[in-house]
C-alpha cells in the first residue's frame, strides 16, 4: 500500500469514553484501518503500565508513547530500542528541597513503573495502583533511588501559578513543566524538550511514513506538538481551545466516537 498512514492517538479525552473505554464503533474502525495496512499507535503521558490494557485491547503491534515522549519502547520488539530520558537526578532534588518553600499536598516521582510517593495516601495509591505499580513511599530526598521518568506534583489550585513560576525561573532550560485540568491540581515535571511529537518522529523514521501522512487526535494541551508535527492534526471536540485553534480539523467528541468517525471517512474506511 503506497499511501499508508500513521495514526496516533490520545488515550484520556480522545480514543476513550469518559469512563475510559474504547466503545465497539472505535474497535471496528481501527481494527479495518489496520486491515488496509494504516500504522495504529498510543501516544500518551500515562505511564506504560497503564495504557497497556488499552494497546493489548487494540491488539496492537506498534511502538508506544508514554509519559509524553519520556519513555518510548515497542512492547512486542525488543530489538526496536527503548528511549527513556528521565529528569536529572540532582534537579529533581532541587524541585523537592525548594518545595519546602510552598504548599502542596504531595510529591510522586515515577521511574518507569515504580512509584514513589513523598507522603503515604492512600486515596492517591488507589489513583495510582491502576495495574500494582511497586509504590513506595516516604522523603524522596532519601527513598528516589534513581531519575525519574516523570514527577507530579499535587498541590490546591491556588499555589499552582507559585510553584510553576518557580520552576520557569529556576530550571526553565532542564524541564518542562504542565499542569492538569480539574478535578486535580497536578503539575507534571518531565524533561526539557520531551512531547509526544519525539516519539511520533520515531517511529515515523522506524516505518519510513512521511509526516504529511501522520494523522493524530488529542484534546488537552500535552498534545500540542503532536497535532502540529502531524500533516493532520485532528482536534477532538472535547478538546481545549488551544488545541483546535492549531488543529487542522475538529472532529466530534470522545464520547461521539470522534475518532472512528473522523478515520472511517478520511480514510474511506467504510467500517461504519
Amino acid at each position: 500500500m503506497t499511501n499508508k498512514h500513521l495514526i496516533a492517538l490520545d488515550l484520556d479525552g480522545t480514543l476513550l469514553t469518559d469512563d475510559k473505554k474504547i466503545t465497539s464503533r472505535t474497535k471496528k474502525v481501527i481494527r479495518t484501518a489496520r486491515e488496509e495496512g494504516h500504522i495504529v499507535m498510543i501516544a500518551t503521558g500515562r505511564p506504560y503500565r497503564s495504557s497497556e490494557m488499552y494497546y493489548r485491547e487494540l491488539e496492537l503491534d506498534t511502538p508506544i508513547v508514554n509519559f509524553n515522549g519520556a519513555f518510548i519502547h515497542h512492547p512486542n520488539n525488543d530489538k526496536w530500542g527503548i528511549f527513556h530520558s528521565p529528569l536529572d537526578l540532582r534537579v529533581t532534588k532541587e524541585i523537592i528541597e525548594a518545595l519546602d518553600s510552598f504548599s502542596f499536598h504531595n510529591i510522586i516521582a515515577e521511574i518507569r513503573d515504580d512509584v514513589y510517593l513523598h507522603y503515604h495516601d492512600e486515596k492517591l495509591i488507589e489513583i495510582f495502583q491502576l495495574d500494582k505499580p511497586n509504590v513506595t513511599s516516604g522523603d524522596l530526598l532519601r527513598f528516589l533511588p534513581d531519575a525519574p521518568t516523570s514527577m507530579l506534583i499535587h498541590t490546591d489550585e491556588v499555589h499552582l501559578q507559585k510553584i510553576r513560576e518557580h520552576l520557569s525561573s529556576v530550571h526553565a532550560e532542564v524541564v518542562d513543566h504542565r499542569s492538569w485540568t480539574a478535578p486535580w491540581h497536578v503539575i507534571e515535571i518531565i524533561k526539557s524538550g520531551m512531547n509526544k511529537a519525539v516519539g511520533l518522529k520515531r517511529a515515523c523514521d522506524y516505518y519510513q511514513i512521511p509526516q504529511e501522512r501522520v494523522i493524530a487526535f488529542g484534546d488537552e494541551d500535552n498534545d500540542l506538538e503532536m497535532l502540529e508535527f502531524a500533516g493532520k492534526g485532528i482536534a477532538m471536540g472535547n478538546g481545549i481551545n488551544h488545541v483546535k485553534t492549531i488543529a487542522n480539523d475538529v472532529t466530534l467528541t470522545n464520547e461521539e466516537d470522534g475518532v472512528a468517525e473522523y478515520l472511517n471517512e478520511y480514510l474511506n474506511l467504510k467500517a461504519l
